[in-house]
């Protein structure tokens, strides 16, 4: 695997509104939140652009409201903002693609010759997956760092049930098999841009 000396680092949504697993319900992939702090620090270890992008929810009763803590970015994110070398961006959202977000994600990258983006964050089969087949018919090159996401169990119509990691696999298959993306773990992130 090649990872370009500019490719951006997209960390969607780490928001510490994820936490509250009573308003969620059951999570996959504990190791998420190691795995997500180990790929910013070594995009920024090695200069390369990290994108921070947090969701501004405006349906009422949601953690992830403007205003409530649950918006604010885990500790272990905000901590890590500003501390690279490289060029870093802030996108705001209210809805799943961070391609529909401000300021626009897709000039950006285009303005920076941007071509090849790695995406990690919450919830897989949510923004990160809207993000990623966004990206995909945007022409870039996207690799989804799926030990680097999690989502929650959900139930959809028909009283069908999914758990979080059901979900998690068919995203990744969708992603994957579907060519929007290239499925990667974050240890070959790592030894991918390792100096």
């Amino acid at each position: 695997m090649e990872i370009t000396q500019n490719a951006a680092l997209v960390v969607v949504d780490v928001q510490k509104g994820f936490d509250e697993s009573e308003f969620w319900g059951p999570r996959n992939n504990p190791a998420a939140d190691e795995n997500i702090a180990s790929l910013i620090a070594s995009w920024q270890g090695t200069d390369r652009p990290v994108v921070f992008v947090r969701h501004d929810s405006n349906e009422p009763g949601s953690p992830l409201r403007t205003g409530q803590e649950g918006n604010d970015f885990k500790e272990y994110v905000e901590e890590r903002r500003g501390k690279g070398d490289g060029p870093e961006l802030l996108v705001t959202k209210s809805v799943n693609s961070a391609f529909y977000g401000t300021p626009d994600l897709d000039d950006w990258f285009k303005a920076a010759g941007i071509t090849q983006v790695v995406l990690a964050g919450i919830q897989t089969n949510m923004c990160v997956e809207t993000t990623a087949r966004m990206g995909g018919n945007l022409g870039y090159d996207v690799l989804v760092a799926l030990d680097a996401t999690h989502t929650f169990d959900l139930t959809g119509p028909n009283g069908w049930h999914l758990t979080a990691d059901e979900l998690a696999r068919a995203s990744a298959v969708s992603l994957h098999g579907g060519r929007f993306a290239q499925v990667v773990t974050t240890d070959e992130l790592l030894a991918a841009v390792r100096p």
